[in-house]
């Protein structure tokens, strides 16, 4: 086989797959928000820990969303978005001790130090 059709086929081959992959993790989540929905009516409401637990999921979902988006678009703006939302799911667990909080700000300053360098758009150029 001609090295140049290999590589093609390997590549839509990939890129197929992670299609496929992209479908099932959309499929799960909205298996995992209906079951969420579910769980979270039966929860008591004026407990402080309910709101954590949706904040938890919420965040778990826009993360499965995320990842989705990543492998359908390989852009590196989802690519960071995704980063950013599992630091925020990180930063909001109640039991998180002020060390684990301070590296989240270093990698929400390292992501926006990311997102400022490589996505902002270039100046024109003056001929």
């Amino acid at each position: 086989m001609n090295p140049e059709a290999l590589i093609r086929l390997t590549r839509r081959s990939a890129i197929w797959l992670e299609r496929v992959l992209a479908i099932a993790i959309v499929a799960g989540i909205i298996a995992y928000g209906y079951a969420s929905t579910v769980a979270l009516l039966n929860m008591d409401w004026g407990e402080s820990e309910t709101y954590y637990e949706l904040i938890y999921r919420v965040l778990l979902i826009v993360i499965g969303l995320e990842l989705a988006r990543t492998l359908i678009t390989h852009d590196l703006g989802a690519i960071l978005e995704l980063l950013a939302f599992v630091v925020a799911r990180k930063t909001l667990k109640p039991n998180v001790d002020a060390f684990d909080i301070f590296l989240c700000a270093l990698a929400f300053v390292a992501l926006l130090a990311a997102r400022y360098y490589f996505l902002r758009p270039l100046p024109p150029r003056e001929n």
